[in-house]
């Protein structure tokens, strides 16, 4: 048994030094991010920002009715859908269309970006938004950092979009206007 454990154990530790050995060498020592050399580590992320909102933007619920739903496009919604709408490690999270209000503080709705007075319209008014690098892989850091974003902020994401058989929308965006207001 006690060789059993130390296998484990010698397991655990050589999957820690992996991981912490794992860093690229690019990325600046947290001494110069301390000094103030941090725009370096940052110019990455606003690749992703646009800085004004897209004018073909439509709302989720028209993206997934047109033919567009299966190529470029711009969609405009509010950041939500469920309770946790972030997707843990990745640049990933559902909006939810215009059209649809989400909770209001007098109907008791501790989290109202999760439209827990509106499920019924969900389904066709929600889509998956992944943020992807120019390799078209999903960028791995939490949405709320890399855009600034949280819960039921407005965005219009502009990507490639895909339906699945069940008509659930994905879009691979690789740009974001997320709006001041």
């Amino acid at each position: 048994m006690s060789k059993f454990m130390n296998a484990w154990g010698l397991l655990a530790l050589i999957a820690g030094l992996a991981a912490g050995c794992s860093q690229p060498s690019s990325e600046p020592s947290s001494q110069a991010s301390a000094t103030g050399a941090a725009d370096a580590a940052e110019a990455p992320e606003n690749a992703y920002l646009l800085t004004e909102k897209p004018a073909d933007a439509q709302g989720v619920a028209a993206a997934r009715k047109s033919d567009a739903g299966e190529g470029e496009v711009a969609v405009e919604g509010l950041i939500g859908g469920s309770e946790e709408p972030f997707v843990e490690g990745v640049a990933a999270f559902t909006i939810v269309d215009l059209a649809i209000p989400p909770c209001s503080a007098d109907e008791g709705c501790p989290t109202p970006w999760d439209y827990c007075c509106n499920t019924d319209q969900l389904k066709d008014n929600s889509a998956l938004v992944k943020i992807v690098g120019a390799d078209g892989k999903p960028v791995s850091k939490d949405a709320r950092e890399l855009l600034g974003v949280k819960e039921l902020s407005k965005v219009v994401v502009r990507g490639k979009a895909k339906q699945d058989e069940q008509g659930n929308l994905t879009v691979m965006a690789d740009k974001v206007y997320v709006a001041k207001d």
